[in-house]
């Protein structure tokens, strides 16, 4: 189990004050703080190996052995093998370099199959390629528990399914789809299934083996790390799929995938994260003590998400949306949106703030979701291991002083949408 008490002096953001009091970071799901060793791996590679790759002198050697330490450790992070892993800016991006070299592939009548759970960046993607003449079919959700509704799932996967998108957790409502099972239904028909774990890397273990997809994307800055995507696939995979690439970076992978220069300083910022996760676990060998931190970081937010969205059903007006039942937790992370009877959500966020509970409203990205509820946005709250039961004790006691009308509430005109 992870003590919030040892990590929390380890994120020297987390000591921040405002008017006096701790900031309380409830606006995770967006991006979570990061620990000492990921800001010391960022420092100190530009301080001591920026250089460029594949020289012949001494700084662009270590940057040679960071980007395959770099490879070697998100592969015991997700349980794959470093040259199935390939860096990129972000998950967006690099889903759709993926969705372009695949539409490359396909012809006007193929099907393309993703869920009305998804954040748009597992969407968009897929979307792009009805230029081609591909169909995009989507998998409906029951609105009540914001899940997958399973016969959509039979119907939506047919015979002319060449891919299955879908996400690995919602971003917005927190819910954890049975990927495994997703994955069996799709590799009957032949298509192949592409997994976006961008919303639930932070809160548990991954193993893409026992998943069994075949592409896997996620993001470092939302598990404690640097702005960084981060894509694994099998092997044969990103040798048949026709990249687009400059020609010095070749054939082969994951070099053919990744264009230009990559951004080194952050690559060694992803290093100090894996260091700091390791060290929250035991067992022999760096994947061993990755898994069992996630495990432990999994029973910890667990605790912590009954706690929470309790608490928020208690508080007059409150609506949570998707899986409220602790028996059911086991699917679901503690990302917890909601609304407010009387209160705009962009409104009320920004009073939050005003009280240094930072929190997102919005339709965070989730487009499709949010027209299924009918919802232009909610509010939104994510826990990971670093937060504690007093912070969700503050957060929903100023909740209700703001919602009773013991604050006043401020208006605002304008709100940016956060993904």
């Amino acid at each position: 189990m992870i003590d919030p008490a040892a990590v929390r002096p380890r994120f020297p953001a987390l000591q921040m004050e405002q008017d006096g009091q701790p900031v309380l970071f409830f606006d995770n799901p967006a991006g979570t703080q990061v620990p000492q060793p990921t800001i010391d791996g960022y420092a100190r590679y530009l301080r001591c190996a920026n250089a460029n790759v594949g020289g012949t002198f001494l700084t662009s050697r270590e940057t040679d052995r960071l980007i395959e330490e770099a490879r070697h450790a998100a592969a015991d992070f997700l349980n794959g093998s470093p040259g199935e892993i390939v860096f990129g800016p972000n998950m967006t991006t690099l889903t759709f370099s993926l969705s372009r070299a695949i539409g490359r592939t396909l012809r006007p009548g193929d099907e393309i199959v993703t869920t009305r759970l998804e954040h748009d960046a597992n969407v968009a993607p897929w979307l792009a390629l009805e230029e081609r003449g591909v169909t995009v079919r989507f998998i409906a959700v029951d609105p009540v528990t914001m899940t997958l509704d399973l016969d959509s799932v039979r119907r939506a996967i047919t015979d002319r399914t060449r891919l299955l998108a879908v996400g690995l957790a919602s971003n917005a409502f927190g819910t954890v789809n049975d990927v495994s099972r997703l994955t069996e239904l799709a590799h009957e028909r032949g298509a192949l299934v592409f997994v976006d774990a961008v919303a639930f890397a932070p809160h548990g273990p991954i193993d893409v083996r026992q998943l069994g997809c075949d592409v896997l994307v996620c993001s470092a800055y939302k598990f404690f790390g640097p702005h960084l995507g981060i894509l694994w696939s099998r092997r044969e995979l990103l040798e048949t799929l026709p990249a687009y690439r400059v020609r010095p970076a070749g054939e082969e992978p994951p070099g053919k995938w990744e264009t230009g220069t990559q951004n080194h300083e952050a690559l060694a910022a992803l290093l100090g994260t894996f260091e700091y996760l390791a060290s929250l676990g035991a067992g022999a060998g760096r994947r061993a003590r990755l898994a069992d931190a996630m495990a432990g970081v999994q029973a910890h937010e667990r605790e912590l998400a009954v706690r929470l969205i309790a608490g928020l059903q208690a508080v007059p007006g409150v609506r949570v949306f998707g899986i409220t039942d602790p028996a059911a937790f086991d699917r679901r992370v503690p990302t917890v949106s909601f609304t407010v009877v009387g209160h705009e959500p962009e409104d009320l966020a920004r009073s939050l703030g005003e009280q240094g509970i930072f929190t997102w409203a919005g339709n965070h990205y989730a487009v499709e979701p949010m027209a299924c509820l009918g919802l232009t946005g909610t509010n939104r709250v994510g826990l990971v291991h670093y937060n504690t039961a007093g912070e969700i004790d503050r957060f929903l006691g100023t909740l209700e002083e703001l919602t009773r009308g013991k604050r006043s509430v401020s208006s605002v005109s304008h709100w940016g949408e956060q993904p």
